[in-house]
């Protein structure tokens, strides 16, 4: 397993992907209901005296498997917003696209001059 880095690293990339998505709307990301669920988790889960902390090493691991989460989403959604097609091309913009021009037709009906 790779390792996990500091809780506080964590908690700040965390808060930061909640304001991210929080910015769209305009509240505040501390009104939300996953800004606080956050803070009671990591509250409820100080590191105590003890030498091993099962369940801080526990939510420490769901928590940055969270912001995994959070981060591939938005960067997901910036990807495609960038990358999305844009519907149905004529032939000669398709043709543009790949740097190739199509042959003019002379007036009337087929090849005729």
């Amino acid at each position: 397993m790779a390792a996990l880095g500091s809780p506080l690293r964590t908690w700040r990339g965390l808060l930061r992907e909640l304001r991210y998505l929080n910015a769209a709307t305009g509240r505040p990301y501390r009104h939300t209901a996953a800004y606080r669920y956050l803070v009671k988790a990591f509250r409820a889960h100080r590191v105590t005296s003890e030498k091993l902390c099962r369940a801080q090493h526990e939510l420490h691991f769901h928590a940055a498997t969270y912001l995994c989460l959070l981060r591939s989403i938005r960067e997901h959604v910036a990807l495609h917003q960038e990358f999305h097609g844009k519907g149905e091309r004529s032939v000669e913009e398709s043709a543009g696209l790949v740097g190739l021009k199509l042959p003019q037709q002379s007036g009337g009906k087929g090849w005729e001059p």
